[in-house]
């Protein structure tokens, strides 16, 4: 299959896994690109920037195929050094960054010197637009369906994709809330160039966190998902468990008072961290996006790879193209 994407990537497929806190390490990252998508490393889920060349090097040794890594930049209580991050990545010999969060401007000038490609996950047209004037060279556009930081705008895929498309030059990947190659083949007829998976590629058995976790995106539904940090403005969609439903009952509770120091403790990443290894679904925060819903299988990256680019072109050959004989 040939897109825009998978001639900027290099990839057999138009499929990127989304870099995901605490799930994108090496094992996930090169399956999914020896499958013939383009696995992604989290970049913030190494400690440090030194850790991040270590787990870099150790998926250069799992895959001899194209791979990136994500960077996001977001406000944090401790300090991240992102340059030193950005540096171990171009040190590396990595071509393909995922940004996410705020702008990736600080640091276009060291990609661009490196030669790095720049794909920025973007929640709005208007930062579309913004990433685009930047030059990266693709942007990921998510849906409010999405695991993670949906933003604020609240705008689902069915129209954000089109508005986007319709005022875009360079590559559009569709991110949030795709899981199936029908869902890909409607992403491709909206203007896509390809799209980007985050909880499809936790159910698989490669990802490397607890199978209690993997069942439980299986058995959950599209409505078992929840919206924390709203109050905040700075909303994120995460599994609903009993962490998750108390942090609602303390922001409700909190109303115009609401502050971060209110839930700190409930949602320390550390928490999120021991949940996903150890398997106790209601230890932590964890993200987990409405496609749950959608999820009855944990194949391998390879197999699910297949699949879904075989239903993408059935759906487009057989249910598509039969509509107009």
């Amino acid at each position: 299959m040939k897109t825009r994407l998978t001639e900027l990537l290099g990839t057999r497929y138009p499929i990127i896994q989304g870099g995901m806190q605490n799930v994108g390490y090496a094992e996930l990252a090169s399956a999914v690109s020896n499958a013939g998508a383009l696995g992604i490393i989290t970049g913030l889920t190494q400690p440090t920037p030194e850790d991040l060349a270590r787990e870099i090097a150790r998926c250069q040794e799992m895959t001899d195929q194209p791979f990136g890594v994500n960077l996001t930049l977001l406000p944090t209580i401790k300090p991240v050094p992102y340059e030193e991050y950005a540096r171990a990545i171009v040190e590396s010999g990595v071509k393909i960054v995922e940004t996410a969060g705020r702008s990736p401007e600080p640091f276009m000038a060291l990609f661009n010197e490196h030669g790095v490609k720049v794909i920025h996950k973007c929640t709005s047209v208007r930062h579309s637009l913004k990433a685009q004037s930047l030059g990266c060279a693709a942007v990921s556009v998510d849906g409010f369906e999405c695991a993670g930081h949906p933003g604020e705008d609240d705008v689902t895929n069915l129209v954000l994709l089109p508005a986007a498309a319709k005022v875009l030059d360079i590559p559009m990947v569709a991110s949030g809330g795709i899981g199936t190659g029908a869902q890909m083949a409607a992403c491709l007829a909206l203007g896509a160039d390809g799209i980007n998976m985050g909880t499809r590629f936790m159910a698989t058995k490669e990802a490397p966190i607890h199978d209690n976790i993997k069942r439980a995106i299986v058995e959950g539904s599209e409505r078992d998902t929840a919206l924390v940090y709203r109050p905040l403005r700075n909303t994120a969609r995460v599994y609903k468990n009993k962490v998750a439903e108390r942090v609602n009952e303390i922001e409700r509770e909190a109303g115009k008072d609401m502050k971060f120091e209110l839930i700190s403790d409930l949602v320390a990443g550390a928490k999120g961290k021991v949940a996903l290894k150890e398997g106790d679904v209601d230890y932590g925060i964890w993200t987990s996006g409405m496609v749950q819903g959608l999820i009855d299988a944990i194949p391998s990256c390879d197999e699910l790879v297949a699949s879904i680019i075989e239903e993408c072109t059935a759906t487009i050959r057989q249910r598509l193209v039969s509509l107009l004989d």
